[in-house]
């Protein structure tokens, strides 16, 4: 009688084998929701990247114009400045 009064009660190695897979089981859903954040994210940068994208584009694309614009109604300005940096890069390299 007394056997079977032991038998019932767990053991330590019984909680501890218990707390084990109790805290297995804790990890692993840290892990899934580590997993699906890392996604969330992932995701939220590559639209953040994507929208930068189209914004620098459409800036180059303005800047572009403007100089255009502005060589055909100054093309002599134009080619002046243009020889000057060339100019002042030419001396820099130089050295």
């Amino acid at each position: 009688m007394v056997e079977k009064k032991f038998a019932a009660v767990p053991n330590d190695a019984d909680i501890a084998e218990i707390e084990a897979s109790t805290a297995k089981a804790d990890l692993e859903n840290q892990l899934a929701e580590l997993r699906a954040e890392i996604a969330r994210l992932t995701d939220s940068v590559s639209a953040i990247g994507s929208s930068a994208k189209a914004v620098a584009a459409s800036e180059v694309e303005v800047l572009t114009e403007r100089l255009r614009e502005r060589i055909r109604e100054e093309p002599v300005s134009t080619l002046l400045a243009i020889a000057g940096v060339s100019f002042v890069i030419g001396l820099l390299a130089r050295r």
